[in-house]
């Protein structure tokens, strides 16, 4: 059974509509189409509807009939790009992972965007966290500290930061982060490649 994040994420791609359309252009019912591709009329109709979600094999099976590629069912339809994610749909992910006590628990604010230029993030930093190791990546990142007390540490250069302020730096080079004072620190985390 697909949790409803894995559901939802399947759902964006409206595979089922897709096929529907490729079927109706070519004036195919679903008795033919499943005489086509060896699979029930049945299991077209509710992967039509939505109610179902192809295996690989079995969308390309259905791809070749209309001779498209797998690419066709999973590449965004010409329309300016949006892309929502609720509060109860991110996954709680802890830096670094498996720890007993991560340095923080980021959430990705994007992920479902695809070919995103930036990637932003919720960033939770707990009463026992350790710093962070250093790390380096992309060329840019952009800290809005929303509570508590977090030190940025650039390249050698610490900079703390309270409730409401914000840094932006080359993220090129080694840096880290600590929660300082009595409570959490919480962020908004964005970083570009």
């Amino acid at each position: 059974m697909l949790s409803d994040t894995l559901s939802n994420e399947l759902q964006r791609y409206a595979i089922g509509s897709r096929i529907k359309a490729l079927r109706l252009r070519k004036k195919l019912g679903l008795v033919q189409l499943a005489g086509h591709t060896g699979l029930s009329p049945a299991m077209l109709s509710k992967i039509e509807r939505g109610q179902m979600f192809p295996t690989l094999p079995t969308l390309l099976r259905i791809a070749m009939v209309f001779g498209v590629g797998l690419d066709h069912f999973f590449t965004a339809e010409e329309e300016p790009l949006i892309a929502i994610v609720r509060k109860e749909q991110r996954l709680k992910l802890p830096s670094p992972p498996g720890g007993k006590h991560p340095a923080y628990i980021f959430e990705s604010l994007d992920y479902p965007a695809s070919g995103r230029r930036m990637e932003a993030f919720y960033a939770e930093f707990p009463l026992d966290a350790p710093p962070s190791e250093p790390h380096q990546h992309g060329s840019a990142e952009f800290i809005y500290v929303l509570s508590g007390r977090l030190v940025v540490n650039v390249n050698g250069k610490e900079v703390a930061l309270d409730r409401q302020d914000a840094i932006y730096f080359d993220s090129s080079v080694p840096h880290n982060y600590r929660r300082e004072g009595e409570a959490i620190s919480t962020a908004i985390v964005v970083t570009s490649s």
